[in-house]
């Protein structure tokens, strides 16, 4: 995940990156809610903020290729919003 997409899209609030993962069947709804807890736990304890994405990949629970793919929908359905 070296690429400017991320930095860009770690900038912007998208709530939607881990609904996209479920509804593609990448992860679980249960492996999404215990990566939305470790962020609000980074939050609290001050740790570096995590992509959901890159929780999901320190996980195991979903390949770089995945990310690539749920990155891609996430934009998609922006332009599609924008028009």
């Amino acid at each position: 995940m070296k690429n400017g997409v991320y930095k860009k899209l770690s900038k912007q609030y998208c709530p939607r990156f881990g609904k996209i993962a479920v509804d593609m069947g990448f992860i679980t709804t249960k492996q999404l809610k215990v990566s939305l807890v470790e962020q609000v736990e980074d939050n609290i304890f001050n740790r570096p903020h995590r992509l959901i994405g890159s929780i999901f990949f320190e996980h195991g629970w979903i390949t770089n290729k995945q990310i690539d793919v749920v990155v891609y929908e996430l934009f998609e359905q922006k332009e599609l919003n924008v028009s």
